[in-house]
């Protein structure tokens, strides 16, 4: 199974539960990810907790009045499917009311900021 998909259920489920905190396997891309999640306020902390194989990252979610702030996540660019957007073709996700998280030549970071940094890439979730 793809691990970023796995990241993403194991979110969405814990949210659908109220659960405080999740945790997932370690790998950098997914760190990379939520760092941007958490940048523009999709989940309140995240740390690496443990040592060498087994290391994992605990995210803190984040609600709003008990409904949790992320309304839906979906992976975009799929194992068998890449899907790249060049920073001319980039728009907004739900009409400005999310981000879609992207892998540049410059780093993972969100479409604004790949917009205003002037570089595309891979297209890898899109959050709201």
């Amino acid at each position: 199974m793809d691990q970023i998909v796995d990241m993403l259920n194991r979110i969405r489920n814990a949210q659908v539960v109220s659960h405080q905190a999740v945790e997932v396997p370690y790998s950098n891309i997914k760190y990379a990810i939520l760092e941007v999640f958490k940048k523009y306020g999709y989940v309140d902390k995240i740390e690496k907790v443990g040592r060498k194989n087994r290391k994992y990252i605990k995210i803190d979610l984040k609600y709003d009045a008990g409904t949790g702030v992320i309304a839906d996540m979906r992976r975009i660019s799929k194992q068998g499917q890449k899907t790249y957007s060049g920073y001319k073709e980039l728009k907004p996700v739900k009409g400005g009311g999310g981000i879609a998280v992207m892998s540049t030549p410059k780093g993972i970071m969100s479409n604004i900021e790949a917009k205003k940094q002037k570089v595309g890439g891979e297209v890898l979730v899109q959050i709201w």
